[in-house]
């Protein structure tokens, strides 16, 4: 009877981890689309802008509003942020670890295109943690 309830316990922590690791990269994909945002929230901002034919002061208000969307987004996600950021690790090792597997299943000259389209996808990542970073309030004045 004990056993089977370990197995329980386990069985609902292993489906407790996928599906935190599921509602975190649903979060992360919901919150990128606003990231790379910045620029294309920007872009569609003019664009509606241009498109509308808006006055100074009606593209002064919708800035307003967009700012003050992207202030309401970032308080909703703050209570979750340090969760998100653990799972962001945990899906590093796991990405990482497959990496080094798919390696091992290539040839030398595949392994060189591989490893050069890695670096790229990790440079895009970096770069737009870089711009979700500086878009997130300093530690201290999270609210």
């Amino acid at each position: 009877m004990m056993q089977r309830s370990k197995g329980i316990a386990l069985l609902f922590l292993i489906g407790a981890f996928i599906a935190g690791i599921a509602i975190g990269f649903a979060v992360d994909r919901a919150m990128r689309h606003d990231r790379p945002g910045r620029h294309k929230a920007r872009s569609q901002v003019e664009r509606m802008a241009r498109d509308l034919n808006l006055s100074a002061a009606q593209r002064a208000s919708v800035d307003s509003i967009i700012e003050g969307r992207r202030k309401q987004m970032r308080q909703l996600f703050a209570p979750i942020r340090p969760q998100m950021d653990s799972l962001m690790a945990l899906g590093k090792v796991i990405g990482d670890s497959t990496h080094e597997q798919l390696r091992r299943v290539l040839t030398a000259e595949q392994r060189v295109k591989f490893d050069q389209m890695h670096a790229e996808s990790r440079k895009r990542g970096a770069e737009a943690r870089a711009r979700w970073d500086s878009e997130r309030p300093p530690k201290g004045d999270r609210r």
